[in-house]
């Protein structure tokens, strides 16, 4: 150990070159052991776990000292009603947000009581747009042309790259000597950002060799990934996912302890007009809660909360009750790659029924998505019954000051 610390300090050894010459566990320690001494901080919980991870330092992490805990709860039982997804859950949720869990817990329960949740998917598939730089304007219109009339030539380019991924969608976008190639993939039980990469990589390539437009990043920002865009919520990326319940005035009244018109009307002046007038990209409640934390406790990337909050929250009038749904526009999710494999993820997801790969391809990750959609129903459900009954502070004074 002594040796190894002396070899960091002195710069000999670098902190990512320990795995090269220790085991993984005991490269982690001495990593750790280092951070301890230059920092004069002790690290002991972040050195307790529980995970394996010869496969974690090798795809997931960098630099590892150690993993940091975040408290898992659960919500449920969730009827779901999808075409993947058909039954009863306990939804993980990994939070330091009190109150949250027995928020979506509550709407869980008014969700089962009213029959379960209806969830479909209207869309699937996950980009990645390359830039190209054109010499003008004409020059970036016959790249364009050109895309557009050799199709099963990229899709061959891509596919080529992967046994799992299909092309599915080619759409260029051109803002004046700049050429956007929005590639849309089927990644089937993958959240599929890698596959789409190297994929996007190849078409870059062949769309240069043969336009002579410089092929500028294999990301141009139209894809588009990790950051609010107009185009992830009219078009989708990843899931495109629809959930809705009908409830009837009763069951309003009971569970969330206020009457149909001022959900309605809470629904409208908050949801609607509120982001409307707040130029946000999120008209809901608070759908990046239950994303953020589903993502966190089943090996999601939780970056992509960003395309998940632009949820759409409606609450319709029907009769006898009202008829409440929302559309999660862009919800990238898979069960295998990624952080699905780390081990306390992977038992999130087998409680779901779905850690990885489907049978056929595809249909865990589908099942999956399903599943987040109810429960961001379930939590909106919750919230906004809270808000109509003026319960939202003093919930938060019960569950998040103990």
């Amino acid at each position: 150990m002594d040796d190894y610390i002396g070899r960091l300090r002195e710069g000999s050894l670098k902190l990512y070159a320990l795995e090269k010459e220790l085991p993984p566990e005991e490269a982690v320690r001495v990593r750790r052991a280092f951070i301890e001494a230059e920092t004069g901080t002790s690290l002991a919980k972040v050195g307790s776990f529980s995970i394996g991870i010869d496969r974690v330092v090798k795809r997931n992490i960098e630099n590892m000292i150690g993993t940091v805990q975040v408290p898992l709860g659960v919500a449920g039982p969730l009827r779901v009603k999808g075409e993947y997804a058909d039954g009863s859950y306990y939804l993980p949720l990994a939070t330091t947000e009190g109150a949250l869990v027995a928020s979506v817990n509550r709407g869980c329960s008014l969700i089962t009581r009213a029959g379960g949740a209806d969830v479909r998917i209207v869309r699937d598939g996950m980009t990645r747009a390359p830039v190209f730089a054109a010499r003008d304007v004409v020059h970036a219109r016959e790249v364009m042309a050109w895309v557009e009339s050799h199709t099963e030539e990229i899709r061959e380019a891509a596919e080529s790259t992967t046994k799992h991924g299909k092309l599915s969608e080619v759409v260029t976008y051109v803002a004046g000597t700049s050429v956007f190639v929005r590639l849309e993939f089927d990644t089937k039980d993958a959240m599929g950002m890698n596959m789409a990469t190297i994929a996007g990589q190849k078409v870059g390539e062949l769309i240069e060799r043969e336009t002579g437009a410089r092929l500028i990043a294999t990301s141009g920002n139209m894809c588009t990934d990790k950051k609010p865009a107009a185009i992830n919520l009219i078009r989708g990326r990843g899931k495109t996912v629809v959930a809705g319940v009908r409830l009837t005035d009763a069951m309003v009244a009971d569970l969330l302890k206020t009457d149909t018109e001022t959900l309605i009307e809470a629904n409208y002046r908050k949801n609607l007009v509120g982001s409307a007038r707040a130029g946000s990209f999120g008209f809901n409640a608070h759908a990046a809660n239950v994303v953020a934390a589903t993502f966190i406790a089943c090996g999601q990337d939780p970056a992509h909360v960003v395309e998940g909050s632009t949820a759409i929250t409606t609450v319709d009038r029907v009769d006898g009750g009202v008829y409440v749904s929302v559309t999660l526009p862009s919800l990238p999710v898979g069960t295998v790659g990624g952080g699905t494999g780390v081990d306390t993820q992977q038992e999130c997801l087998a409680m779901l029924g779905v850690a990885g790969g489907g049978d056929p391809p595809g249909t865990n990750a589908k099942a999956f998505a399903e599943i987040v959609a109810a429960g961001v129903l379930a939590g909106e459900l919750s919230l906004l019954g809270a808000l109509a009954a003026q319960h939202l502070a003093r919930a938060h004074q019960e569950h998040g000051r103990g």
